[in-house]
């Protein structure tokens, strides 16, 4: 199997292989051979759950132990150019101008990408959309990555990757402060809760098997997303590639930009492990302390 190093994943994570990882694999392969056609895997976890690592984890485990080349696509792959998110500030709410929620996607390029993925024929190449946090802006498409056909298995990963609508009458109160403050006529969360009921949905019908990753709590998510950003800037801090344009996040900032989260990620964690094939439980530490899942139809 490919290094964990070769992934820039922990080594730690070596201990879990067998007893996590490879099984996880192993229910993804048999869901794969119970159907002709691409497999695409919706993975939804709050931010700083581990979604990127397990979708690396998961790629080396069924290329190496099953034999199926997986392509993973994050939501965060579809983002809107901040330009574009600019200009649906003005047109729609200003709140729209902080990537994030449903309505800061381009879902039509979400979907046109799983069709394409799922319909490459062997040595057919596609480029991969990309965002760049560092500077919050899509990457330019001579930097996309290059998935080669055929794809048996796409994961399909993000933070709110497979969520529901909430019911019109939980959106009248505010949650938080950006919402009392910045949103006081609830016509942002309103028109969050209209692109999931709208072309979100058609966005996760294409979602053949979902599995949430469920945290304890959501204030481990500021904890948690707090750890990536400072992985971010690590990452960048003797690199001039962005010519001064990076968008590193500071703790004030970060509490501020988990707000906009906060309402679709507590709705998650109450609704969807009714509706997830497997449900992982993560602890502090980010280890599985639970796997809940529903026999293969």
């Amino acid at each position: 199997m490919e290094s964990l190093e070769s992934q820039k994943l922990p080594a730690s994570l070596a201990d879990l292989l067998p007893g996590f990882y490879a099984p996880l694999a192993g229910w993804i392969s048999e869901a794969r051979s119970r159907q002709p056609t691409t497999l695409v895997v919706g993975i939804c976890g709050s931010q700083g759950s581990g979604k990127s690592s397990l979708c690396a984890l998961l790629e080396c485990c069924l290329r190496q132990g099953c034999g199926l080349q997986a392509v993973t696509l994050s939501i965060d792959d579809l983002y809107l150019t901040r330009a574009d998110r600019e200009r649906r500030s003005r047109e729609v709410h200003p709140l729209f101008v902080t990537r994030g929620v449903p309505g800061t996607h381009d879902v039509r390029l979400g979907i046109e990408t799983l069709e394409q993925l799922s319909a490459l024929d062997r040595q057919q190449t596609l480029a991969v959309p990309g965002f760049d946090k560092a500077i919050d802006d899509r990457m330019a498409p001579e930097h996309w990555r290059v998935a080669t056909g055929p794809v048996d298995v796409v994961l399909f990963e993000g933070w709110c990757v497979g969520a529901s609508p909430e019911p019109a009458d939980a959106l009248a109160t505010a949650i938080n402060s950006l919402e009392r403050d910045e949103d006081p006529h609830a016509g942002w969360r309103r028109h969050v809760n209209a692109e999931l009921a709208g072309d979100y949905r058609l966005l996760f019908k294409k979602l053949d098997r979902l599995i949430l990753l469920a945290v304890d709590s959501f204030e481990r998510v500021f904890e948690w997303r707090q750890l990536q950003e400072r992985k971010l800037a690590d990452e960048h801090r003797n690199d001039d590639s962005h010519g001064g344009a990076l968008k590193i996040m500071n703790d004030t900032e970060l509490i501020r930009f988990i707000m906009h989260y906060e309402r679709l990620t507590r709705h998650i964690l109450r609704h969807m492990p009714q509706d997830a094939d497997i449900v992982v439980e993560l602890d502090a530490t980010h280890n599985a302390s639970r796997v809940s899942l529903k026999q293969l139809r």
